[in-house]
């Protein structure tokens, strides 16, 4: 592809707009608060579909933030639009996701080294197997060192993308192998990445209990949701 296949379809920016690292997050008004208060001169450079992108600098870096709403169709669309039209070197998505296990707390980040899934997205490839979709071990090895220097509880472990979302997984099962919590994106995103040569990660904020039925309160939320962010900003 080259830089004449840009703007996109669902992303406005022109190829030199987006920057090699980039934060992708399902809620676009999340990529808004992000540019807001973490980047300096940042730029809006696309509001197509209400999922606005914004590049600005973080600490002397060049960093772009996304929306890419909900499910692996979603991200899997802007995904790779970023990978082979703008050509992103690095996508880390930050997003939130319930938990199987008691002792991940609420609040704390989960960082998913393995994404199972209960989707067919992965079927369109043809691959003569199961693909097994893993995140990239340097920027998951810089976001654990990162959380250890920042002091934000964490765990690493294998996490659940499905296409559900109100009828849940039944997470007995889940968590007998286990997985540690369930979202909607990651496995669509880290499948991206591999067929394009290129890097992936996914940080979550964990605000729903699904064995105990806790859920994270609203103060708690914001706490949380900066801590993932932050993480990924540091290691784009």
């Amino acid at each position: 592809m080259s830089r004449e296949d840009t703007p996109t379809p669902h992303i406005g920016g022109k190829y030199d707009d987006v920057a090699k690292g980039i934060l992708v997050c399902g809620d676009p008004l999340r990529a808004r608060h992000m540019a807001e208060n973490y980047l300096t001169n940042a730029v809006c450079y696309s509001e197509i579909r209400g999922m606005y992108g914004y590049t600005g600098d973080y600490r002397g870096k060049r960093v772009s933030v996304q929306g890419h709403g909900m499910g692996i169709p979603s991200i899997g669309i802007y995904s790779y639009e970023l990978f082979h039209f703008y050509d992103v070197e690095r996508i880390v998505r930050v997003g939130t996701c319930g938990t199987f296990s008691e002792d991940v707390k609420l609040g704390s980040v989960l960082i998913a080294m393995g994404a199972c899934t209960d989707s067919n997205f992965a079927d369109k490839y043809h691959l003569p197997g199961t693909y097994a979709p893993i995140a990239d071990f340097g920027l998951l090895r810089s976001a654990v060192e990162t959380a250890e220097r920042l002091g934000i509880p964490y765990s690493v472990g294998n996490i659940l993308s499905s296409d559900s979302f109100y009828d849940a997984p039944d997470q007995t099962d889940w968590a007998r192998v286990g997985v540690l919590g369930v979202e909607m994106e990651a496995s669509g995103l880290y499948l991206n990445a591999a067929m394009a040569g290129r890097k992936a990660l996914t940080i979550l904020s964990v605000t729903d209990n699904l064995v105990t039925g806790e859920r994270m309160k609203v103060e708690q939320r914001q706490k949380g949701l900066d801590d993932m962010c932050r993480i990924g900003l540091e290691i784009i």
